[in-house]
């Protein structure tokens, strides 16, 4: 029998390594592009198909971690993300890295769909625990920026995919040994813990999709561009990349506090009342942040990272609470094949609108794209209240 406490501190390990080892590249290619003899605009394409295996392959690992085995499939996870990132660590030349950026992809679309049912699965306070996991991928995120700009200067790059690809396999190890295949068979279906009337139904998926595509899109966006953003734009504060790291790691970590903070709202409140609020931070904050810099850019910037991660963690609740225990894999894996589809052409969009009018052009694009969350919020039905959830017999 899997102790609760120790499958989900294995599982938020996991998300942390996901966002890290998704985002390394993000950071490294600033040092990366003069080491290879590149123009940041060239480099960055190579990541796309990563981030499109991101979400497409999730569609193939909800299917198997609901038909196979979660835990089998989190062990692939860890053995494979780690040995990935030890490749990129090796690559000579272009197109070895765009394969083995591509194979960190392929196993980073393992967590989301996998390790977010096991949480539904086993926590007692939904809200809560999602808004904890969320807090560890979004320290991934700002972990992988801080610790990528640190070793990246003193060690050089290929050490900022080695260190971590290495740590990620021991992970994997510890858990292949204490974590055994799962029995379901008294799992909570988290999913009766919120209804809506059965003729909204369309309102709660269509608000999803909204959400999901313009939510994705920004934030994988805003992630990969916020490093060279800040190299530009705060060039009177730094220029070295590792406190250009830490800086955006400081402005991750308000983006963690926003998940814990609306995880627990969720527990209390109904989706909509929580969401209605928060779909109002993003556009004008991105709107605003494209012609700031230095510090008041550093101020949009976590408002544009709390707007972006709270809405993350009310999309992972709202599927956890309105699917079933046997499908709630394959339900994720619907959610993050679209939103990570969407999420891997955002980086393409990304280097096409810089070239086109730099990160003013950006900013104001996805400005325009997050009016969308508001209409969302507004069709989003209200919840019929109902027990909460209960153990299967």
């Amino acid at each position: 029998m899997n102790s609760p406490s120790r499958v989900i501190g294995f599982v938020n390990a996991a998300h942390f390594i996901d966002h890290y080892a998704m985002l390394i590249f993000a950071a490294a290619v600033i040092i990366m592009g003069p080491a290879l003899g590149m123009a940041y605009s060239e480099l960055l394409p190579y990541a796309t198909p990563g981030f499109v295996a991101f979400g497409a392959g999730s569609l193939i690992t909800g299917w198997l971690g609901d038909r196979w085995s979660r835990r089998h499939m989190m062990v692939v996870f860890f053995a494979g993300i780690g040995a990935s990132m030890i490749a990129v660590g090796l690559v000579q030349t272009p197109l070895q890295l765009g394969a083995a950026l591509l194979s960190i992809g392929l196993f980073a679309s393992i967590y989301h769909p996998v390790g977010t049912a096991m949480i539904v699965s086993y926590a007692d306070r939904l809200g809560r625990e999602m808004g904890l996991n969320g807090v560890w991928g979004n320290l991934g995120v700002a972990s992988s920026a801080l610790v990528t700009g640190v070793v990246g200067q003193y060690l050089g790059w290929r050490w900022a995919f080695i260190v971590p690809g290495i740590v990620t396999m021991l992970i994997g190890i510890v858990f292949a040994r204490m974590v055994v295949h799962e029995d379901r068979s008294g799992f909570k279906q988290a999913a009766a813990q919120a209804r809506v009337a059965k003729q909204d139904m369309w309102r709660v998926i269509l608000a999803l999709l909204i959400v999901i595509i313009a939510i994705s899109t920004t934030f994988n966006a805003i992630t990969v561009a916020l490093p060279k953003l800040f190299a530009e734009r705060l060039a009177e504060l730094t220029n070295s990349p590792a406190v250009l790291g830490l800086i955006a790691a400081g402005v991750y970590v308000f983006g963690a506090m926003t998940q814990y903070t609306i995880g627990k709202l969720i527990d209390h409140y109904s989706l909509k009342t929580v969401m209605l609020p928060l779909s109002f931070l993003l556009a004008p904050f991105l709107y605003f942040a494209a012609t700031l810099s230095n510090l008041p850019l550093i101020i949009a910037s976590i408002g544009i990272v709390m707007g972006a991660f709270g809405q993350v963690t009310v999309n992972d609740a709202m599927v956890g609470k309105y699917t079933s225990e046997e499908w709630r894999s394959r339900a994720y894996s619907v959610r993050y094949f679209i939103g990570f589809t969407a999420a891997g052409a955002s980086v393409g969009v990304v280097a096409w609108l810089y070239e086109q009018g730099g990160f003013v052009t950006m900013l104001q694009a996805f400005a325009a794209l997050c009016l969308l969350v508001i209409v969302a919020a507004v069709i989003l039905p209200r919840e019929i209240k109902v027990p909460a959830a209960q153990t299967v017999a």
